[in-house]
């Protein structure tokens, strides 16, 4: 198994940028396909951006592409997600997310393929 602990978020104006950490803890992180995922309030959560475990294949949401940019560091057990350009309509809570697979090159854009998550990070964009 692994444990997932996201960090970074906080308030921001319009414009500015966060930079979310995503520790991974426990099995081998590069064992893991990892995605980050927001869920405002009376909302259902929402994918954002997605990466392959080696070859850091990506994909990103048509709402934040060109905007935020996932990565991940295996040496260091972290997935990242920075944000720049942020808007309002960004306000959330924020969660990375990871699934197991043998496949170096895969990764989901669907929530219901991820069994781990973590606790969450609140980020508030204000105008």
């Amino acid at each position: 198994q692994v444990q997932l602990v996201e960090s970074g978020g906080g308030l921001v104006q319009v414009g500015g940028s966060l930079r979310l950490s995503c520790a991974a803890s426990g099995r081998t992180f590069s064992s893991y396909a990892m995605g980050w995922f927001r869920q405002a309030p009376g909302k259902e959560r929402e994918f954002l951006a997605a990466i392959s475990r080696i070859t850091m294949n990506k994909s990103y949401a048509d709402s934040v592409k060109g905007r935020f940019t996932i990565s991940r560091d295996n040496a260091r057990n972290t997935a990242f997600l920075q944000m720049n350009s942020l808007k309002p309509e960004d306000t959330a809570v924020y969660y990375c997310a990871a699934f197991v697979t043998t496949s170096l090159s895969y990764y989901s854009e669907d929530r219901n393929k991820y069994n781990y998550w973590g606790q969450g990070t609140q980020v508030t964009v204000s105008s």
